[in-house]
C-alpha cells in the first residue's frame, strides 16, 4: 500500500528502518542529533538511538569525513551527513583521496561501505556559497557511485542501496525537494543503482536529467504538448554510473535529445552525456542536441536573479522548441 509523505519524511523513514535492522549503521555529522539536522531529516533520530548511534560531529568535515572511512575500513556502515554541498570540498581529499580509492591500492583488500548524504542546489537564496550543483563534479571520480534521487520513493529506497553497496556512494538531496510529497510503496522492489527511469513517454524529443529538474522538465513537456510536441522525460537518478543503454535507447526512439543539468555548464554532467551520445548514437540523432545549464556566474543572493540564474520550465520549452525547428 501507498502512503502519501514527504521527501524529508522518506529519507528518516529509511534512515530509522535501517538503523533497526543493522545495528552497525550509524549517522554522523553537524547537527543531526539534538537539532534534528539543519533540514530536519534527523529529527527524533536520536531520542530513538541514542547518542552512540545518532553523533554530533564537531565543525570539520574532513575530520568527521575520515573518521565515517575509517568505521566502515572496521566493518561499521556509517552514514555521513555533509550540511551542503559546498561543505563538501572541506573533505574532499578524504573522499577523492582515501574513500575513492583505498579498495584499488589495497589490491582489493578494503572495501570502503561509507554513505555520504548532502543537500544540493539553489533556488532558497543562500547566494554564492551555499547554492552549489556539483554532483557533476564527484562523478568524475571513479570508485564512487553518485545518487541523485528526485522522487519520494527514491529518496526512501536508495538509502538502502546505498548501505547495502560494498563502496563509497554519494547521495545528492536537492534542498528544495525536502518538503515536496509524494507516494511511497515500502513493498516495491528498488530500482538498481545505475538505472534510470522515464517518467514520461515520448516520441518528438527526450529530455535527460536528475533531481529537482526532473519536474521542471515534466512542467515543460506538459507545456510542449499543447504545442502537439511530445517529448520524452528521463530521469537519471544515477550520474555515476551512468545508464548509457537507457539514454541511447531513448535517443534512437526520439531523434532529438536536451540534457537539463542544475550544474554549470563547462565541464559539467551534461558535456559528458552528450559526448558518450555522440560516441555511442551519432547517426541516430536528427538535430544538434541540446542543453540547459545554470548561468555561468557565482549564484545571486536576489530571488529574481537566482530565478534566471536556474534553469527554469520556461528555458526548457524553448530550448525544445529550437530542437524542433533544426531537425
Amino acid at each position: 500500500m501507498s502512503t502519501v509523505i514527504t521527501y524529508r519524511e522518506a529519507i528518516r523513514q529509511a534512515l530509522r528502518e535501517t538503523m533497526e535492522r543493522d545495528e552497525r549503521v550509524f549517522l554522523m555529522g553537524e547537527d543531526v542529533g539534538r537539532y534534528g539536522g539543519s533540514f530536519a531529516v534527523s529529527m527524533g533520530l536520536l531520542e530513538q538511538f541514542g547518542s552512540e548511534r545518532i553523533i554530533d560531529t564537531p565543525l570539520s568535515e574532513s575530520a568527521f569525513t575520515g573518521a565515517g572511512i575509517g568505521a566502515a575500513l572496521n566493518g561499521m556502515r556509517p552514514i555521513v551527513e555533509i550540511m551542503t554541498v559546498n561543505f563538501s570540498l572541506l573533505a574532499l581529499d578524504q573522499i577523492m583521496n582515501n574513500a575513492a580509492t583505498l579498495l584499488h591500492m589495497s589490491g582489493g583488500q578494503f572495501n570502503v561501505p561509507l554513505v555520504i548524504r548532502m543537500a544540493t542546489g539553489g533556488g532558497k537564496q543562500l547566494a554564492a556559497q551555499h547554492s552549489h550543483s556539483l554532483e557533476g563534479w564527484f562523478a568524475h571520480i571513479p570508485g564512487l557511485k553518485v545518487l541523485t534521487p528526485a522522487t519520494v520513493q527514491d529518496a526512501y529506497e536508495m538509502v538502502g542501496l546505498a548501505l547495502a553497496d560494498p563502496d563509497p556512494v554519494l547521495i545528492f538531496e536537492n534542498s528544495l525537494l525536502y518538503n515536496s510529497k509524494g507516494s511511497l510503496d515500502t513493498t516495491s522492489i528498488p530500482l538498481a543503482i545505475g538505472k534510470a527511469k522515464v517518467h514520461r513517454e515520448g516520441k518528438d524529443l527526450s529530455i535527460l536529467t536528475y533531481g529537482i529538474s526532473v519536474f521542471k522538465a515534466l512542467e515543460a513537456a506538459e507545456m510542449l504538448a499543447s504545442e502537439g510536441i511530445e517529448a520524452e522525460v528521463i530521469d537519471l537518478r544515477s550520474l555515476r554510473p551512468l545508464d548509457d543503454e537507457a539514454i541511447m535507447a531513448t535517443v534512437r526512439k526520439t531523434h532529438r535529445v536536451m540534457i537539463v543539468d542544475e550544474g554549470w555548464k563547462s565541464g559539467s554532467i551534461s558535456a559528458e552525456i552528450m559526448a558518450r551520445i555522440n560516441e555511442q548514437a551519432f547517426f541516430e540523432l536528427d538535430a544538434p542536441m541540446g542543453r540547459v545549464c545554470s548561468a555561468e556566474v557565482p549564484f545571486p543572493y536576489a530571488k529574481h536573479l537566482e530565478d534566471a540564474a536556474l534553469p527554469q520550465p520556461d528555458k526548457i520549452v524553448a530550448m525544445a522548441r529550437k530542437l524542433m525547428e533544426e531537425s
